[in-house]
């Protein structure tokens, strides 16, 4: 994967394929350069964007299995806190419009504390992890993609339902918060398996805009983070992690069967998540860097340039 990936530093620069030795040489040049001059080299600012996920999602696709898990797991306990900071709010604030716009505030919790931690979350991996594989889509490449997800959705999955379990039966909450955890769970589980899935598209769109963002925002990060899912707590979208630890806080209380989880929660909300965060998102940003560097190769200048030739 290491010579793919070299060559693909190499198309995302906007360089012509050479041989070996000429590779080892702009990889100097490139090392000893400021990182201005070697973004100044991109044919946008969207392609330096482009660019930095890739290189993340290189990283995180030879990464090994076992850390990934871990992280994974980690990423999921750390999840189940969007539930938890809503829930309490939920259970201290009035059933009225303005108790529902402040209590949404807890559902950014989670990501926020994912996201600064850098752990792994499946919804962040249907963007970085896909770029470099759409770049070089060989089956080897494909391969890695699929075991990444596949650990780092069981994972984030295993680490939910841990925290929901442990939520239920210590002692950690009242009465009125566990009613309240019980409420916004029958509350998601009220939408239909269509309804999750078309809402679960919004949501993946929206988080890969989210890490779309964060490369650029520098001391706002923490600001996008809490605005973009804001939105997404408000507009009621459905994502695979949160919405598991409410679905299973159900399930381990009685409330819900596992087929209702399963089949009207969890497959149509994944399918709408990864439909909206790859086939969409990632799809779209990627054919655009594509252009803009292939235009740069073949030094075009867009519209004006082909009128005045």
């Amino acid at each position: 994967m290491s010579q793919h990936h070299q060559a693909d530093d190499n198309f995302e620069g906007g360089e012509e394929h050479g041989e070996e030795s000429s590779q080892r040489d702009t990889s100097v040049q490139d090392a000893s350069s400021p990182k201005e001059e070697r973004e100044a080299k991109l044919p946008s600012r969207a392609a330096v964007v482009h660019q930095h996920l890739r290189l993340e999602g290189q990283k995180e696709l030879s990464r090994d299995s076992m850390a990934l898990l871990w992280s994974a797991i980690a990423a999921g306990i750390s999840m189940s806190f969007s539930m938890v900071a809503r829930g309490v709010m939920h259970a201290h604030l009035p059933e009225t419009d303005i108790g529902f716009l402040v209590e949404c505030i807890g559902y950014t919790v989670g990501f926020i504390a994912v996201i600064l931690a850098r752990q792994q979350l499946f919804t962040e991996n249907t963007v970085t992890a896909v770029l470099p594989v759409m770049s070089h889509p060989t089956l080897p490449n494909v391969g890695a993609l699929g075991r990444l997800w596949g650990v780092v959705l069981v994972g984030n999955l295993l680490g939910a339902a841990l925290s929901s379990f442990t939520f239920l039966h210590m002692p950690m909450f009242d009465e009125a918060t566990h009613q309240a955890f019980i409420a916004l769970g029958e509350h998601m589980m009220a939408n239909t398996p269509m309804e999750m899935f078309s809402k679960g598209i919004l949501a993946g769109w929206m988080i890969a805009t989210l890490v779309w963002l964060i490369p650029a925002a520098d001391q706002a990060k923490v600001w996008i983070i809490i605005i973009v899912t804001y939105v997404m707590a408000i507009g009621e979208f459905t994502h695979i992690i949160v919405g598991t630890s409410e679905a299973l806080y159900l399930v381990f209380d009685g409330h819900i069967s596992w087929y209702d989880a399963v089949v009207g929660f969890a497959l149509p909300t994944l399918a709408g998540n990864v439909i909206g965060g790859t086939f969409i998102f990632a799809l779209i940003s990627h054919a655009q860097i594509r252009g803009d560097v292939e235009a740069q190769r073949e030094c075009k200048q867009g519209l004006f340039y082909r009128r005045k030739r």
